[in-house]
């Protein structure tokens, strides 16, 4: 019996060795996965999730939870999912209408001041003045600065001079013009411009006219009464109001009761996202009747806008090498009416076409009233006989004239060839 107790004995406590030791070596082996583990994700998965993520790099021991509030917020997004939250962001920020403050802060250094010296008349006397008008700065090209206006503003002009936000001038030539729709673009060579004034001027983001509506808020921006620039705000009072405007034509504009006032033609009629919408024009604003004020619509204008800043610069070729048209002509630059009571259109009446000439090939007749030479309006005929200097003999060009059928004129445009003089 004794012999038999100690050996159980024994069984029991070489039993509860081995657990001891199985325990310690199972405890050891645990605390060195856990600590590798730590280790492990520390140092290469957090880092690796969050570069991934273009998030603040996590340093060398640091918690997810450790980073600061602010700093998260300054984290980025991958690259693909930041394009397409910037193109919805600019939809919703292009959609937000500013005060009458902000268009006004962010639109005024793409309105300029016109300053025009001129001939006019006054109880049949011509004399040498001045006038002034506004301009929207609407397009650059290599060598000019381009600036949509009013071609009543810059009609009959010896010279013009811009006056930028900055209160710098500039020499302008007339780059193209369009009597019937009362539009001109002027140019502005950019060798004249300071660096200083290129950084503080700007080119006017182009709106939809067709989108605005009646009641929708606008802001006016203009050298009005030429004492320099001035804003107005409103509503749009009306859309498509059929008006005839001094030179005879007829045509659609917009209606509102911001204040145009004179020397706000040519200046911009904006919407509450400084879009512009419109080209303000104080000839079709009455006098006697206040708060109705009219602008071409810009859905209209622009396509002519863009054909005019497209025009060449004429420059005068050797004799020799001048084109030659064939006609004796009269120049229209006042509203007449014929016994029917149709308008007769501005431009060069043809009171004689020479056998053998360019006109005669065209088949042009006495009669026909030439208004348009490439798209470019003809108000004299000196102003034909410039551009027929400028353009050599073969060259080829469109002409547009208009010819009375008895009751009304109607308009033709043609391509000839020109003939040299001889």
């Amino acid at each position: 019996m004794s012999s038999n107790n100690t050996s159980k004995k024994t069984n029991k406590f070489l039993t509860f060795l081995w657990t001891v030791l199985l325990a310690i070596v199972f405890g050891v082996i645990s605390s060195a996965t856990f600590a590798c583990m730590t280790v492990f994700v520390n140092k290469v998965v957090i880092p690796v999730v969050y570069e991934d993520k273009n998030a603040l790099v996590v340093e060398e021991g640091t918690q997810p939870d450790k980073v600061k509030p602010e700093d998260e917020l300054q984290a980025k997004l991958p690259e693909k999912e930041e394009e397409i939250i910037e193109q919805v962001e600019d939809i919703v920020m292009a959609n937000e209408d500013f005060t009458v403050a902000e268009v006004a802060e962010n639109c005024m250094p793409s309105i300029v001041m016109i300053n025009v010296t001129g001939d006019y008349e006054y109880n049949g006397y011509t004399y040498e003045g001045q006038s002034a008008g506004s301009g929207i700065i609407v397009g650059e090209s290599d060598t000019e600065l381009l600036i949509a206006t009013n071609y009543h503003v810059v009609q009959n002009n010896k010279s013009i001079e811009i006056n930028f936000c900055d209160d710098t001038t500039a020499p302008a030539i007339v780059k193209g013009k369009k009597v019937s729709m009362d539009l001109a673009v002027v140019a502005v060579n950019l060798s004249d411009l300071s660096e200083n004034t290129r950084n503080n001027i700007s080119i006017a983001k182009i709106g939809n006219s067709d989108e605005m509506v009646v009641g929708e808020g606008v802001v006016a921006i203009g050298n009005a009464l030429g004492y320099g620039q001035s804003v107005t705000s409103g509503i749009i009072s009306a859309l498509n109001r059929e008006i005839v405007t001094e030179s005879g034509e007829t045509g659609n504009f917009m209606q509102t009761d911001a204040a145009i006032n004179p020397g706000n033609s040519g200046g911009a009629l904006l919407n509450m996202r400084g879009e512009l919408v419109g080209i303000n024009s104080d000839k079709l604003s009455g006098s006697a009747v206040e708060g109705m004020g009219y602008a071409i619509p810009i859905n209209e204008a622009e396509p002519i806008i863009r054909d005019l800043m497209n025009k060449t610069q004429l420059v005068e070729l050797p004799e020799d090498e001048q084109s030659y048209f064939g006609i004796s002509g009269v120049e229209i630059n006042s509203v007449l009416y014929t016994n029917e009571g149709a308008l007769i259109p501005k431009g060069v009446y043809v009171s004689e076409v020479l056998p053998g000439g360019t006109a005669d090939s065209a088949g042009i007749i006495r009669g026909d009233i030439i208004t348009e030479f490439e798209g470019d309006s003809i108000v004299s005929m000196a102003e034909f006989k410039k551009y027929l200097a400028s353009y050599a003999k073969g060259s080829k060009v469109h002409i547009t004239y208009e010819r009375y059928n008895g009751s009304d004129y109607e308009e033709f445009t043609i391509e000839v060839t020109l003939q040299g003089k001889n």
